[in-house]
């Protein structure tokens, strides 16, 4: 039976509040950092850290706002997503405090560790992987690909997954280029897969109650998606 709690910790001058999920059993497990998507921590991301314990990992869904909860406005996530991704080392630093939470946690098996994100959250954990943290895997759902530090690539240490919907207005083909470039530089391991029909946000359900043109749930590449994520998994940590 999973079993779940409520973290505090300090980030960023903040009192962050994540949500930490344990397998069933007591033996060490491989341990996954989610990192939410733009507008907050709310009950799907927690949730998302109970899916990943069912499947036997140690997981923890972090807090890059403060306080555990999402912020009140769209107006208020655009500032504050890109004040952040202005300032690369504070991004990084966020990613960081929580997977110190993670690692810290007696059942996480600190030698095999993954990061996952979503929005804003995949860009929070690939500059985590650009900073050079000691993670297997990172996965990026629907994530900001640009940085202002492309050059880091070269600290990536484990292999880079990213999947993106192709009708997603806020990644454009431009983006996805850049990406590849950056990643061929840096030598890295890693593979985007592209999913066909599919807007931004595509794994959150009722996403286009948004009422926010190609930001739309589009549930065959939420599956698809998960999929190939547990893939990888199953690839670097076995």
């Amino acid at each position: 039976m999973v079993t779940t709690r409520d973290v505090e910790y300090s980030a960023d001058g903040t009192v962050m509040v994540g949500r930490l999920a344990l397998p069933d059993g007591s033996a060490k497990r491989p341990a996954v950092l989610i990192a939410h998507e733009g507008p907050g921590l709310d009950d799907q991301q927690r949730g998302r850290a109970h899916q990943l314990a069912e499947l036997g990992y140690v997981a923890f869904a972090l807090d890059y706002h403060g306080g555990g909860r999402p912020l009140t406005s769209r107006d208020e996530m655009a500032a504050r997503c890109q004040a952040l991704w202005n300032e690369p080392a504070r991004i990084r630093a966020l990613a960081g405090a929580g997977l110190e939470v993670l690692v810290g946690e007696p059942r996480a098996d600190a030698s095999r560790v993954a990061a996952v994100g979503y929005c804003f959250g995949g860009a929070l954990v690939l500059e985590l992987a650009r900073g050079g943290a000691d993670v297997r895997a990172v996965v990026g759902f629907h994530p900001r690909l640009a940085t202002r530090r492309p050059h880091d690539a070269a600290n990536i240490k484990g292999k880079v997954l990213v999947s993106v919907g192709t009708e997603d207005p806020l990644i454009s083909v431009p983006e996805r280029l850049a990406f590849e470039e950056e990643m061929r530089a840096g030598g890295v391991d890693w593979r985007m897969n592209l999913y066909g029909g599919a807007g931004h946000s595509f794994t959150r359900p009722g996403a286009e109650l948004d009422g926010v043109a190609g930001i739309s749930h589009h549930q065959l590449s939420n599956e698809r998606s998960w999929r190939a994520m547990v893939d990888l998994f199953q690839e670097v940590f076995d």
